[in-house]
């Protein structure tokens, strides 16, 4: 008697790696730069070098990633920039 060896289907690892969300501030002809910078440094907890350099992403490229993570933390992220008056969305990372 022989025995054939099966395939035993592997899982594909990166499938199981959730992508994560991103939190996306748009420029606004409104909110002026240290209103923002003040935002990002409150809301998010960023030293001002950091709150800086996305505000002046968004200032000068018209958006800036400053969040990433699960889709509901995200969620929060955007309801909080509206709060501020911020142009917010959120989209799942490339």
């Amino acid at each position: 008697m022989s025995v054939v060896p099966t395939e035993v289907a592997q899982p594909d690892l990166d499938a199981d790696v959730e992508v994560p969300w991103i939190t996306i501030v748009w420029n606004d002809p409104v909110n002026l730069m240290s209103y923002v910078t003040f935002v990002f440094m409150q809301y998010f907890k960023y030293d001002r070098a950091k709150a800086e350099r996305l505000m002046l992403d968004v200032h000068e490229k018209g958006k800036a990633v400053v969040s990433s993570g699960s889709r509901d933390e995200m969620e929060r992220d955007v309801t909080a920039m509206h709060g501020y008056g911020l142009w917010a969305t959120l989209e799942k990372a490339r």
